[in-house]
C-alpha cells in the first residue's frame, strides 16, 4: 500500500477530526484526558510534542525500543502482544493522515509574503546553502568514486549517496520554527534571519524535489509522459495559490470581526486538501505536495489560519503525529548499518554538505559584519534536523527510494544534528545581553524639562483607557514633552512568524485582518488633543506569550525609553471584585522586570475608567530607595498641570539612621518636594513617624480611598522597620509590599496604583 493510498484509506477519521481542544475534551469527559489537555494548553513554548525537539527524541527512542534496532530479550513476548501481526500497518495507516495534516498545519502557520519581505543575505544564504554543498558533495562523490568500489564490494550500497546529499543541502522551515521556539529566540533578530532563510531554502528544496521526483518517474516512460508531468506539477504548484488564496480571502472577509470562521468552511477545506493530494498522483507526485500547497494559500493569523490549527492541532499534531514518528523510526533497525566502513562513508558525505553549509553562513555573515559567534549560531541552527526529516528519510525507504542501511544512518544524524544545535546555540545566543544597563535610562537621569519616553503596553482592549488616563496624568505640554509607544501585544496563533507591526509608518502584513484598529484611534484622538506636546506611536507585535517580553525590550531600547508601563494582570469589576485574572499577563510581567533596559512601572487598575484629566488627586508613598525616588521623579511630572494635586507622604522609621548613605540620598531628593514644589498650590508634603508594619497598614487604609492615582516604588528585596513581616504575607511579589496592600481584594478602594521599579544595572 503506498502512502496515496493509506491516506485515502484514513479518510473515515475525517468526521473526528475538525473538532477543537477544548470540544475533544468535552467528549472525553474523563480525568486522564484533563491532564493530558492540561499539560497541552499550557505547553511553555505552544510547540506540539511531534515539533518540540526534546520531546521528539523521547518518541524517537520509543521508536527504537518498540522496533527491531534494541533487543528486549524476555519482554519480546510482550512486544508482540502489544503489536501483533498486521497492527503496524493498521497504526501506521491511521497515523499518516495525522503527519498528512501536521504538514498542512505547519504551512498554513507559514506566512508567504516573507518572499517578498526577505532580504538578500537571507536570500543568498538559502540559495547557496542548497546549491552550493549539493555540488560539492557531487563533485567529492565523483572524485571518490574509484575508493568507494574498493571500501565495499557491494557497490549498489553506495548508489543512494546523491539522494543523502541531497537531503542535507535542505532545511526544514518547521523544525526551525520549532527549535527557535524552544530556544527562546523565535522574535530575536538572529530568529527572524533563520526563519527566512529556512523558509526560502525550504521552498526552493520542495520546488526542486517536486520536479526531481516527475523526473526519475517518468524517464522509464519517455520523454513525453516527463514532459506532461512537469507542466502539470507546475500548473499544479501555481494554480492552487492563484485560485485557492482569493477564495480564502473571500472567507476571510465573509467572517464578522470577532466571530469565528463558519465550520461548513473548515470541511470545505479539508475536503480541498484530500481531493488535491488524491488528484497529484497522477503526475507522480505524492500526497503530501497537495497539503504543502494549500496550507501556503491559506492566509496565516486570524481569522482563518488560527482557527484551522485550534480545530486540527490536537488531534493531528499532538496525537496521530507523535504515534507516527514512533511508527517511522519502528520500521528503522540500526544493526543493519554495517560494516563500519559503510557506516562512515555515509556519516562523512552527510558531515561534509553540513560543513559547507556552515562555512558559507558562517562567510556570508561575516561579509555582512554580524560577529563571529552570531553567524556561528545561524549556521547551527540552519543545520538542524526534526521531525519532518526522520518522516520524509521514512517514506524514501517505503518508497524503494533508500535502501534501509543508509536511512538508519541519516536516522542516527538527525538525532546528532538535532542535539547538537540546540545546545550549540543556547550555550553561544543569550538575546538579552543587548539590554544590559550600562547607560542610565530612567526618569531620574533625565534633565529638567526634557521629555519623557514611555513605552506603554496593552494585551487587552479594557486596557487601553486606563493607560491613556496615565498619559493623560502625565501632563503632556510644551515644557513637558510625551513621546509615548504603545505597543499592541498579541499571541501569536495560527503561524510560525512573528511580525512586528509599526502602524506610523503605515505597514503592510500579509492578511486582511484589522490589527489594533480601536487601539490605534484612542491614541491618535489622544495626540490630537495634545498638538505639540505629546506624540502617540502606535505598533502591534504578535509573538509567542512566552517570548512578548523580547519585543517590549527590544522597543524599549530602539526608542531610548525612560520607562515601561506594563498592565496587572488582575480586572476588577464595579462592585470592586475581581472580575478575571490572567497569569499569562503575570508571567509576562515577571519577565519585563528582570530584562528591561529601562526603569518599569506595572498599573493597577482598579478606579473607574475615565476621569477628567484636569482633577487627579495623585498620592506617593516614600519610603526611600531608588524605586521610591524614581517614582517621585515621574509624580513631580505630573504636578505641571496645575489641575493635578500631589501629596507626597514621607514614612519615616522611628530608628532610623541619619548616617545612612540612603537615607541621605532621600533626604536630597525630597529636599526640592519640601521647598520648590512645596511652595506650589497643588503640591502637599507630609512626614509621619512609623514604628511597626501594622501603623504602615493603617496608613494605607486611610489613604487608600482619599485619592484617584496612588504611586509607590517596588523595592524589591528591601527591609526596613515600616514593613518588616509584612513581606511574608505578599501575594503579588512584582508590587511590592506597599503595591500588594493597595492591590490586595481587601483593600477597598478606586484609586489606580502605579508601582514602580528603577532602571537594574544588570541583566538576570
Amino acid at each position: 500500500m503506498n502512502f496515496n493510498q493509506t491516506i485515502f484509506s484514513s479518510a473515515t477519521l475525517l468526521v473526528s477530526i475538525p473538532l477543537s481542544r477544548r470540544e475533544i475534551y468535552n467528549v472525553c469527559m474523563d480525568q486522564p484526558m484533563k491532564i493530558i489537555s492540561d499539560g497541552i494548553w499550557n505547553h511553555p513554548n505552544g510547540s506540539s510534542p511531534a515539533q518540540s525537539a526534546y520531546t521528539m527524541l523521547q518518541i524517537q527512542m520509543a521508536g527504537f525500543l518498540l522496533g527491531p534496532t534494541i533487543p528486549t530479550g524476555p519482554f519480546e513476548k510482550y512486544k508482540k502482544m502489544l503489536f501483533p501481526f498486521g497492527s503496524a500497518d493498521i497504526l501506521n495507516t491511521v497515523s499518516s493522515l495525522g503527519f498528512s495534516f501536521f504538514l498542512f498545519i505547519t504551512s498554513v502557520q507559514m506566512d508567504l509574503s516573507l518572499i517578498t519581505k526577505t532580504g538578500k543575505k537571507a536570500w543568498v544564504m538559502a540559495l547557496s546553502s542548497y546549491f552550493v554543498s549539493i555540488a560539492i558533495g557531487f563533485s567529492v562523490m565523483n572524485l571518490l568514486s574509484s575508493q568507494l568500489e574498493q571500501i565495499n564490494d557491494d557497490y549498489d550500497s553506495f548508489s543512494s549517496l546523491p539522494m543523502v546529499i541531497v537531503t542535507q543541502g535542505g532545511v526544514s522551515f518547521a523544525v526551525v520554527s520549532t527549535l527557535l521556539n524552544d530556544l527562546g529566540i523565535l522574535n530575536s533578530e538572529l530568529g527572524r534571519l533563520a526563519l527566512s532563510t529556512a523558509f526560502v531554502n525550504d521552498l526552493t528544496g520542495g520546488i526542486a524535489a517536486g520536479f526531481g521526483a516527475d523526473y526519475v518517474k517518468s524517464v522509464q516512460l519517455g520523454f513525453p509522459i516527463l514532459v506532461t508531468n512537469v507542466v502539470a506539477f507546475f500548473v499544479y504548484l501555481i494554480g492552487i495559490p492563484l485560485i485557492g488564496r482569493p477564495a480564502m480571502k473571500w472567507i476571510v472577509k465573509n467572517t464578522p470581526e470577532g466571530k469565528p470562521v463558519s465550520k461548513i468552511y473548515i470541511y470545505s477545506i479539508i475536503v480541498s486538501f484530500l481531493g488535491l493530494g488524491f488528484f497529484a498522483g497522477y503526475f507522480n507526485q505524492p500526497f503530501l505536495v497537495g497539503a504543502i500547497i494549500l496550507g501556503l494559500a491559506v492566509p496565516e493569523g486570524p481569522p482563518l489560519g488560527s482557527e484551522l490549527v485550534s480545530q486540527l492541532e490536537l488531534f493531528c499534531s499532538w496525537f496521530l503525529t507523535s504515534i507516527f514518528v514512533t511508527c517511522c523510526t519502528m520500521k528503522v533497525d540500526l544493526k543493519a548499518c554495517v560494516p563500519l566502513s559503510f557506516f562512515v562513508v555515509v556519516f562523512f558525505f552527510i558531515l561534509l554538505a553540513q560543513l559547507i553549509k556552515m562555512l558559507l553562513c558562517m562567510g556570508i555573515c561575516r561579509y555582512c559584519k554580524m560577529p563571529y559567534s552570531d553567524g556561528f549560531c545561524l549556521a547551527l541552527i540552519l543545520s538542524s534536523k526534526g521531525v519532518v526529516d526522520v518522516c520524509s528519510y521514512v517514506l524514501m525507504f517505503d518508497s524503494m527510494a533508500q535502501n534501509k542501511q543508509v536511512i538508519g544512518v541519516l536516522i542516527v544524524s538527525v538525532l546528532v544534528l538535532g542535539t547538537t544545535s540546540k545546545i550549540g546555540v543556547k550555550a553561544l545566543y543569550d538575546p538579552s545581553r543587548k539590554y544590559a544597563g550600562y547607560q542610565k535610562r530612567n526618569i531620574m537621569s533625565l534633565k529638567q524639562n526634557h521629555e519623557l519616553r514611555i513605552v506603554a503596553c496593552i494585551q487587552k482592549t479594557y486596557q487601553v483607557i486606563h493607560m491613556k488616563n496615565v498619559l493623560q496624568l502625565c501632563s503632556p505640554c510644551p515644557e513637558n514633552t510625551l513621546v509615548a509607544d504603545i505597543l499592541h501585544l498579541m499571541e501569536l496563533v495560527g503561524r510560525s512568524t512573528p511580525i512586528f507591526i509599526a502602524h506610523r509608518l503605515q505597514q503592510k502584513v500579509g492578511s486582511s485582518y484589522n490589527y489594533s484598529g480601536e487601539l490605534i484611534v484612542t491614541f491618535d484622538l489622544f495626540e490630537r488633543d495634545y498638538a505639540g506636546c505629546a506624540t502617540a506611536n502606535t505598533y502591534t507585535a504578535i509573538s509567542p506569550m512566552a517570548l512578548m517580553h523580547e519585543d517590549v525590550c527590544h522597543l524599549a531600547l530602539d526608542k531610548n525609553a525612560a520607562i515601561i508601563i506594563l498592565p496587572f494582570h488582575l480586572k476588577w469589576g464595579g462592585d470592586g471584585s475581581i472580575e478575571l485574572e490572567d497569569n499569562n499577563i503575570r508571567s509576562f510581567n515577571s519577565r519585563v522586570l528582570e530584562r528591561a533596559p529601562c526603569s518599569i512601572g506595572i498599573l493597577v487598575s482598579r478606579g473607574p475608567a475615565g476621569f477628567s484629566a484636569a482633577n487627579y488627586k495623585v498620592a506617593m508613598v516614600f519610603l526611600g530607595g531608588a524605586d521610591d525616588r524614581e517614582a517621585l521623579c515621574l509624580a513631580k511630572r505630573f504636578t505641571k498641570n496645575l489641575g493635578n494635586r500631589l501629596f507626597v507622604y514621607r514614612l519615616v522609621a522611628y530608628d532610623r539612621d541619619m548616617s545612612n548613605w540612603e537615607d541621605m540620598i532621600d533626604d536630597e531628593e525630597l529636599r526640592e518636594v519640601r521647598g520648590a514644589y512645596g511652595k506650589l498650590e497643588n503640591v502637599t508634603y507630609e512626614e509621619h513617624t512609623i514604628e511597626d508594619a501594622s501603623q504602615t497598614t493603617v496608613f494605607i487604609k486611610d489613604i487608600a480611598n482619599k485619592f484617584d492615582f496612588i504611586m509607590v516604588g517596588r523595592r524589591y528585596g528591601m527591609r526596613s522597620s515600616q514593613t518588616y513581616g509584612l513581606e511574608n504575607w505578599t501575594e503579588y511579589s512584582e508590587l511590592g509590599v506597599i503595591g500588594d496592600l493597595l492591590a490586595s481584594p481587601d483593600m477597598e478602594t478606586r484609586a489606580s496604583v502605579l508601582v514602580v521599579q528603577q532602571q537594574s544595572t544588570a541583566v538576570s
